[in-house]
C-alpha cells in the first residue's frame, strides 16, 4: 500500500495571514504597508506576493492603492496590485477594480478555485472597496464616522 501526503489548507484560516493597511490623510496623501508570515505548509520554492512591489501592494500617489492577501503566487501572476491601480486610473472605483483584479486571477484558474485571493483598495477620494474569491474575507475601515467592519463580496457565494 502506497502512502501519500496531501495537505489542503483551510480557506480564510490558514491562507489569510497577510496584514495589509492602506491610509489616506486629510491632504489626500496615501500610504500602504503589508506583511505576511507566508502561507501555512507551502511547498518548497513557493513565492509570496507581499515583498514584490506591484503584486501584494502598490501605491500610486496620484490614483490610490490596493493590497492583497491569499495565495500570493496567483497575485504575482497578474501583478495584481499594479493592475488594480491602473484600473482605478482608467476610472473604475476601488470596488470595481478589486472585482476585476480577482476576475483576472479566476480566468487563469477556472478549473480549480480551491484557494483564496482578496484585495482591498482605496483611491484619492477616500473611496474603498474589497473583493475576494471565497466568502469570509473581512476588512476594517476607519473614517470620520468611526470604525466599520466589512465583509468583502465574493465571487463564490455561500
Amino acid at each position: 500500500m502506497e502512502k501519500t501526503s496531501k495537505y489542503q489548507p483551510v480557506i480564510n484560516i490558514e491562507n489569510h495571514d497577510t496584514i495589509g493597511m492602506l491610509a489616506i490623510d486629510n491632504k489626500g496623501d496615501l500610504a500602504g504597508a503589508c506583511t505576511t508570515s507566508g502561507m501555512a505548509y507551502k511547498m518548497a520554492g513557493s513565492i509570496g506576493d507581499s515583498p514584490i512591489i506591484g503584486a501584494g501592494l502598490f501605491i500610486d500617489y496620484e490614483v490610490g492603492g490596493p493590497t492583497a492577501t491569499g495565495v500570493g503566487k496567483e497575485v504575482v501572476r497578474t501583478v495584481g496590485s499594479f493592475l488594480i491601480v491602473e484600473l482605478m486610473r482608467q476610472g473604475k472605483t476601488p470596488q470595481e477594480a478589486c472585482e476585476e483584479g480577482v476576475k483576472r486571477i479566476i480566468e487563469k484558474n477556472e478549473e480549480k478555485l480551491d484557494f483564496q485571493i482578496g484585495f482591498i483598495a482605496i483611491n484619492k477620494k477616500g473611496e474603498t472597496g474589497g473583493y475576494c474569491i471565497q466568502p469570509g474575507f473581512t476588512y476594517r475601515v476607519f473614517s470620520e464616522k468611526g470604525h466599520s467592519n466589512n465583509t468583502a463580496s465574493s465571487y463564490i457565494s455561500t
